[in-house]
């Protein structure tokens, strides 16, 4: 009946390991949100979707909860503002949980922790949560319109980033095919200048009937005693300059 349903409701808000709340709350929503346990349901909506600080508001209409209860209902608030952003000031966590003093705040966070509610670190010297993940709650019917909207704008978001891709791949294609186009080039010039070198070299040889390899090396290397002949020519015509000189000193 809805008695032990009611009872059954509330124990289970104190498991520390039992978060999913919204499918439990629709499936009773009919035979407990018009009855007497009507603010066991509400309770119950308050851990599918709220904080703790939405149990604070409307505490005089529902059942009191137990200090494991609270505990969960603050673990499950810090999820929701982990959902907003991933660094938490300390200041904003011990508004939102009611709580004393950050020693209560880190055991609060440590218990998360553990029970694998979220995962992340405390920056002490910084006085703020840094968070790495957190589970998933439950969602409203009302959210679903928010979660569609952001959805098709993470979409558009995907499509700019492909076709900033595919455009980056079209033109690496054309300058891959650019740059093979120009070796493909430089290798054709260096074949027909190979080429025209061998041919010219071979008529070369021919007229005079040398080998053409032989006619390509005498080209590339000078001739045995050519650098000794050089300076005999520049010797016999600074002999020339001084016999003239005595010849001209004579005329005078």
């Amino acid at each position: 009946d809805n008695s032990e349903d009611s009872d059954i409701f509330l124990l289970c808000l104190s498991l520390p390991s039992d978060f999913p709340w919204g499918r439990r709350a629709f499936r009773e929503k009919e035979q407990l949100a018009e009855s007497d346990f009507a603010s066991t349901f509400r309770l119950l909506t308050v851990f599918a979707y709220g904080t703790y600080a939405d149990y604070l508001a409307e505490a005089r209409n529902l059942p009191p909860l137990t200090e494991a209860q609270k505990n969960k209902l603050r673990h499950l608030s810090v999820v929701t503002l982990a959902a907003k952003v991933k660094c938490i000031p300390y200041a904003e966590l011990l508004e939102a949980l009611a709580l004393r003093n950050v020693r209560q705040l880190e055991d609060l966070v440590i218990e998360a922790v553990y029970a694998d509610v979220l995962r992340g670190s405390l920056d002490q010297r910084n006085q703020r949560l840094e968070v790495d993940y957190s589970i998933g709650r439950d969602i409203q019917r009302q959210d679903l319109s928010a979660i569609a909207r952001t959805l098709q704008e993470w979409c558009v978001g995907c499509e700019v980033v492909l076709s900033g891709i595919e455009e980056q791949v079209s033109r690496a294609n054309q300058h891959k095919e650019q740059q093979l186009g120009l070796k493909q080039h430089i290798e054709s010039e260096v074949a027909n200048l190979k080429k025209t070198i061998k041919v010219t070299t071979a008529a070369a040889a021919a007229a005079t009937s040398q080998d053409p390899e032989q006619h390509l090396t005498e080209l590339r290397e000078p001739a045995p005693g050519g650098s000794q002949r050089q300076p005999s020519k520049k010797a016999s015509k600074g002999k020339g300059l001084r016999g003239s000189a005595k010849i001209w000193s004579k005329s005078n």
